[in-house]
């Protein structure tokens, strides 16, 4: 089958992969443009999908825009079959949508009608979410409204930051697509169920900012949603400190409680355990500005954070 695949971050990747092991002609990979990055943002880095497409001698186009009649005819003149999206981060307008003869297919990774948008696996681990999951979901006009042929749950585990589970959906994703090329009539497209619609709204890095005064439970979903990115992150000295990983902390005299009523950004102890209204958490890796990653005894021997300060 000729396929136009498009999409961009790592997520994407492993579905670009599987279509080639699978025999099918990747007839160009979209992707958007190449964004600074490098030493101190001075250089531009093109994005994982179009390393990995120039990789597999794969032709790669990075328009700004696919709304335009030049990108459109450019889009039509490849001739594919269908097109394949995994996380491109362009809407597709109509023009495109209808260009391939058997449609545009997307690996979304919520179980629709929950988590339509941006950033559903950030907003299931922020929302508490027990499972998510893997749709293959054929596109129209509306915000990830398009029916769906397949999909693949998957539990969401007390330890799953969103990178760890935005691996594991990007493994089923390409599993599931590959599935259905391989055999499309067995994967009728059912419309989505008019209940349940959730919206995932694109992370603002001012989220990343975590809130002491939430709940221990809800600042570990905020930790783990934000790593890696854009990484949840707190004050202290002039200095900003990220987490990367962090745990729930049960009461000093109660190791079965972890709802015990705690001051709102209090250090509570010598291995640096906040307070966060109701329940506490403690931070086991940490980042301080330009430096690497390293556990928080180790930013603490460098850095004291004492007793009674205030996050």
């Amino acid at each position: 089958m000729r396929i136009v695949f498009m999409g961009t971050p790592e997520f994407a990747v492993p579905t670009l992969d599987a279509l080639v092991a699978a025999g099918h002609d990747i007839v160009a990979a979209y992707s958007q443009p190449p964004r600074p990055g490098g030493r101190r943002g001075r250089e531009l880095v093109a994005s994982p999908v179009q390393q990995r497409a120039e990789a597999l001698n794969i032709e790669v186009r990075t328009p700004v825009s696919l709304r335009t009649a030049e990108a459109q005819a450019e889009f039509t003149a490849l001739d594919a079959d269908i097109a394949v999206v995994a996380a491109y981060g362009l809407i597709l307008p109509q023009p495109i949508l209808d260009a391939p003869p058997h449609g545009c297919l997307n690996v979304h990774g919520s179980l629709l009608p929950r988590w339509r948008g941006a950033a559903p696996i950030q907003r299931a681990i922020l929302a508490g979410d027990a499972e998510t999951g893997i749709c293959i979901m054929r596109m129209e006009a509306g915000l990830d409204t398009g029916p769906v042929l397949l999909e693949e749950r998957t539990p969401i585990g007390p330890y799953d930051t969103a990178g760890i589970l935005s691996h594991r959906l990007s493994q089923i994703g390409a599993k599931l697509m590959v599935r259905v090329l391989n055999n499309p009539s067995a994967y009728p497209p059912v419309a989505q169920p008019d209940d349940g619609v959730t919206y995932a709204s694109k992370v603002d890095k001012a989220e990343a900012r975590v809130r002491w005064d939430r709940g221990a439970r809800q600042v570990d979903r905020q930790i783990r949603a934000f790593n890696p990115a854009p990484g949840a992150w707190f004050e202290y000295g002039g200095e900003r400190i990220r987490v990367h990983t962090a745990r729930v902390q049960s009461a000093p005299d109660d190791p079965e409680n972890i709802n015990f009523l705690a001051e709102p950004g209090l250090v509570l102890d010598d291995q640096l355990a906040v307070g966060c209204g109701v329940g506490a958490i403690r931070p086991d890796t940490v980042q301080r500005a330009g430096r690497g990653v390293m556990t928080a005894q180790e930013l603490l021997r460098g850095f004291p954070i004492p007793i009674g300060a205030r996050l």
